[in-house]
């Protein structure tokens, strides 16, 4: 699987970080690689050496979603929880995004969007943070590498489901 959409990061107004990536798959694969947590256990891991052994997803508007990652070797864990606030498939999911030990003040509100254009598909994902020193304390984090992790992940889990794999 080639990686034809690198991940693109950018700061967009004053609270806000714009994240898109290109997979080579019809978006109702990539909607239902964010949506089964049986798939979001396997790609949502960021760098090598972490697994996700809590995955409780109730993917509908109201429900909620809590997700624990833990550090194989280490042995620690981070936890998140939300609220899944529009659900429109297979093309937007927005969400709340709060973790258990903050690394960054607040709450965030994401929003997904999937856009299918020849077979292949944009993910335009927003995170919308409560202060512009929130979001700027998470682009001067390592979050970029665990996404573009979890999304060459991500494109390697839907081209096996196009190659006819699991």
């Amino acid at each position: 699987m080639n990686n034809t959409g690198s991940l693109k990061i950018s700061a967009q107004g004053d609270r806000e970080i714009m994240m898109t990536r290109v997979f080579e798959a019809p978006r109702r694969l990539v909607f239902e690689a964010f949506t089964k947590p049986e798939l979001v256990k396997r790609w949502l891991l960021g760098p090598p050496g972490w697994s996700m052994p809590v995955c409780e997803m109730d993917v509908r508007v109201g429900g909620t979603y809590r997700w624990v990652w833990r550090h194989d070797s280490k042995g620690t864990e981070m936890g998140v929880s939300g609220v899944y606030r529009e659900i429109v498939p297979p093309e937007r999911i927005v969400s709340t995004e709060k973790f258990d030990h903050a690394w960054y003040p607040g709450e965030a509100l994401g929003t997904v969007v999937l856009t299918e254009q020849g077979g292949k598909t944009t993910l335009t994902q927003t995170l919308l943070y409560e202060s512009r020193e929130a979001r700027d304390g998470v682009l001067q984090s390592p979050m970029e590498q665990g996404v573009a992790a979890s999304y060459d992940r991500l494109a390697e889990i839907v081209a096996a489901q196009l190659a006819g794999g699991n």
